[in-house]
C-alpha cells in the first residue's frame, strides 16, 4: 500500500479553513480528516464534532503518551491532531495552525502546506465574529495575522485567497488531484 497524501490546510483564524475543508471532505470519500483535540471551551453553537473537546489533564495524557503528531498552545488553549492511522488507505486532511503545520512538514516533507487567506481584516473580523469568538480573541486573532500570513506565505507549498469558496475548494482539489496522480 502506498504512503498516503497528507494535505495541511492552514491559515489565522476566519480565514475560512474548516469551510473549504468541510466542502472537501463532503466531496471525496478517499480523504480522512484528522479531528483534532482542545482544551478550550465549546462555543455556543458549536458542532459537537468541530474538535474533541478534551480536559487539560486528557490532553496531557496524550502528550505523554506521544498520541499526537503535532500540537500547540493558543490563546491558553492546547490544540493538537491525534496521530492517525496510515493504513487506511485514505488520505489525511489536516486543518491546524501555522505552528502545528510547521511541525508536521518537519516530520513529513512531502506533507502538502496549503495556507489559506481571508480576502481582507474586514472580512475575517466578520468572519470571527459571526461565528463568537469573544472580542479580546477577535482583536488577538487580528493582531496575529499578519505575521502568520507572511511567514505563511514563506512556508506554504501554495498560498489560496479565501474571497470565493468554490474556487478555493477546486484549487485544493487539483492540489490533491496532481499529488495522486504523480505518486501512480
Amino acid at each position: 500500500m502506498t504512503d498516503p497524501i497528507i494535505v495541511i490546510v492552514s491559515g489565522p483564524g476566519g480565514a475560512g479553513k474548516g469551510t473549504i475543508v468541510d466542502v472537501l471532505m463532503e466531496r471525496d470519500s478517499s480523504l480522512w480528516l484528522s479531528r483534532s483535540w482542545t482544551t478550550r471551551t465549546q462555543r455556543d453553537g458549536e458542532a459537537d464534532d468541530a474538535y474533541v473537546f478534551v480536559t487539560r489533564e486528557e490532553f496531557e495524557q496524550n502528550i505523554t503518551s506521544n498520541g499526537f503528531l503535532e500540537w500547540t498552545e493558543f490563546l491558553g488553549n492546547f490544540y493538537g491532531s491525534p496521530r492517525p492511522q496510515m493504513d487506511s488507505g485514505l488520505d489525511i486532511v489536516l486543518e491546524i495552525e501555522l505552528h502545528g503545520a510547521e511541525q508536521v512538514k518537519l516530520a513529513h516533507p512531502e506533507a502538502i502546506l496549503v495556507f489559506v487567506r481571508p480576502p481582507s481584516r474586514e472580512e475575517q473580523q466578520r468572519r470571527l465574529q459571526g461565528r463568537g469568538d469573544p472580542e479580546h480573541h477577535v482583536v488577538e486573532r487580528l493582531q496575529k495575522a499578519d505575521d502568520e500570513e507572511r511567514e505563511g506565505a514563506q512556508r506554504a507549498d501554495v498560498v489560496i485567497i479565501n474571497d470565493d469558496l468554490e474556487r478555493a475548494v477546486a484549487e485544493i482539489q487539483g492540489i490533491i488531484g496532481a499529488a495522486r496522480s504523480a505518486r501512480r
